[in-house]
C-alpha cells in the first residue's frame, strides 16, 4: 500500500496504472463530521497493489482522468452512486467501464448488500467496518484509518470476479451491464431547498409562528455549521431545534428548560438563539410559513387500481421465480406508472421512461398479461 500526497505522485501513479485493465475505486468523505461532504481520500487498487491519494493535499487529479474515462478499462466500485457524484463535483471525474459489486449482488438476489457481508459470503474474508463514521478530514490520518481505507478496495477485484462468474452462469451479466452503463451517467446535482426545515421530524403539529421560528433556527444553524465546517447536528441536534421552535423561549432562563439543550450550549448560543426566535415573533402574519398541504388524492381510477393490484402480484411472482428482491425487479413507482399508462406491447413497455430492457426480458410478458387482466 502506498500513500500519494503530491501532484508529482499523482502523475507517477497515472503512469503506473496506464496498463492496468482493472482498477478498484472507493472514496472516503467527511460528511458525518463536516458541513461539506468533500472527498478526503481516494483509494485505488489493482490486482496487486493499493494506492491512497490524500485529496486534501492533492486537489488536481487531471493525470488520472484517462484512467477513469477509458471504457476499455474496468473500474470496480461498491455502491458507486454517491462516489460518482462526489468525484464529479469535487474533481470533474467521469467514470467509464463501471462494474458495481452492489448492483451485481442485487442481480444475484442477495439481500445483505454491504461490502462486509459480500466479502464474507463470497471470499470468506471478514472486514471490520467500525471506522465507517470516522473523521476522514483529520490530519495526520491515524494508521488504523489508513489500513481500514485500503481494505475497502483491496478485495474488490476478487469480489468482482466471483460475482461476474455467478452472473454469467445465470445468464444475467448483460442485465447487470445495462444497469452499470446507466449508473455511469450519474452526476452531482446541487439542491437549493428553502423548505428543508420542514423535513425535520416532529414538526407536523407546529403552528405558523412556530414554523417561522423553526425556519429562523434552521438557517442560523446552517450558517454556524458552515462557518465551523462541522455537521449541523454538532451545533445543535435536530430534536433541540424543533423543541426550541415549539416552545419559543424569550429569555435565557426559559432556554435552560428546553429538553436536550445543555447548560453549556444554552450559555454559548443564548444571544443568537433568542435573536432568531425574536425575529420569528416579530414577523407580520402574512410572512409566516403555512403548514404544508398534501397534494391530495388523484381522481378515482378503478381500472388503474385494479391493474396495479394485478401488476404487483405479477411482479411478486416473477421476483420469487427469479430469486430477486421485489422492489429491485420493479419498484412501486414504476408499477404505478404502468397501471396508469397500461402499455399493451413490449415496445410500449420499453418506451416508458425508466423501464430497463432487462426488466422487460425478466418479467415483461407477465406484466403485460397483468395489464390486460
Amino acid at each position: 500500500m502506498k500513500m500519494v500526497e503530491t501532484a508529482g505522485g499523482v502523475g507517477a501513479l497515472a503512469e503506473r496504472l496506464a496498463n492496468a485493465r482493472l482498477v478498484a475505486v472507493d472514496t472516503e468523505a467527511a460528511g458525518y463530521h463536516r458541513y461539506r461532504d468533500r472527498i478526503c481520500l481516494l483509494q485505488l487498487s489493482t490486482r496487486s497493489n493499493t494506492y491512497l491519494i490524500d485529496t486534501l493535499a492533492v486537489t488536481d487529479l487531471h493525470p488520472l482522468y484517462p484512467i477513469f474515462s477509458d471504457s476499455g478499462r474496468e473500474l470496480v466500485f461498491h455502491d458507486a452512486d454517491y462516489d460518482l457524484r462526489l468525484l464529479d463535483r469535487d474533481f470533474g471525474v467521469v467514470v467509464r467501464g463501471l462494474f458495481d459489486t452492489r448492483i451485481a449482488a442485487q442481480f444475484l438476489g442477495e439481500s445483505a448488500l454491504g461490502l462486509a457481508n459480500l466479502a464474507e459470503k463470497y471470499l470468506g474474508i471478514r472486514l471490520d467496518k467500525k471506522h465507517q463514521r470516522a473523521d476522514w478530514a483529520q490530519r495526520p490520518l491515524p494508521p488504523e484509518l489508513v489500513a481500514y481505507a485500503a481494505e475497502d478496495t483491496r478485495y474488490l477485484p476478487e469480489l468482482r470476479d466471483r460475482l461476474r462468474a455467478e452472473l454469467e452462469a445465470r445468464g444475467r451479466l448483460h442485465w447487470a451491464d445495462e444497469e452499470f452503463r446507466l449508473q455511469e451517467r450519474v452526476r452531482w446535482a446541487p439542491v437549493e431547498d428553502a423548505e428543508a426545515f420542514r423535513r425535520l421530524k416532529g414538526t407536523r403539529d407546529l403552528e405558523p409562528r412556530q414554523l417561522a421560528a423553526l425556519r429562523e433556527l434552521y438557517a442560523w444553524r446552517e450558517q454556524r455549521a458552515h462557518e465551523r465546517d462541522v455537521a449541523t447536528f454538532r451545533v445543535l441536534p435536530n430534536g433541540v431545534v424543533v423543541e426550541l421552535a415549539r416552545r419559543m423561549p424569550a429569555t435565557r432562563a426559559e432556554l435552560t428548560g428546553v429538553p436536550g439543550l445543555s447548560e453549556t450550549l444554552a450559555t454559548r448560543y443564548a444571544a443568537e438563539l433568542l435573536h432568531a426566535l425574536r425575529r420569528a415573533r416579530e414577523l407580520p402574519a402574512e410572512s409566516l410559513p403555512v403548514r404544508a398541504r398534501g397534494r391530495g388524492r388523484p381522481p378515482p381510477d378503478p381500472e388503474a387500481d385494479a391493474a396495479l393490484e394485478r401488476l404487483r402480484a405479477a411482479r411478486d411472482r416473477a421476483a420469487e421465480t427469479l430469486g430477486l428482491e421485489r422492489g429491485f425487479l420493479m419498484p412501486k413507482q414504476q408499477l404505478e406508472e404502468l397501471a396508469r399508462r397500461r402499455p399493451r406491447t413490449r415496445a410500449a413497455l420499453l418506451a416508458i421512461e425508466g423501464v430497463r430492457r432487462w426488466q422487460v426480458q425478466a418479467a415483461g410478458e407477465e406484466l403485460l398479461e397483468a395489464i390486460q387482466g
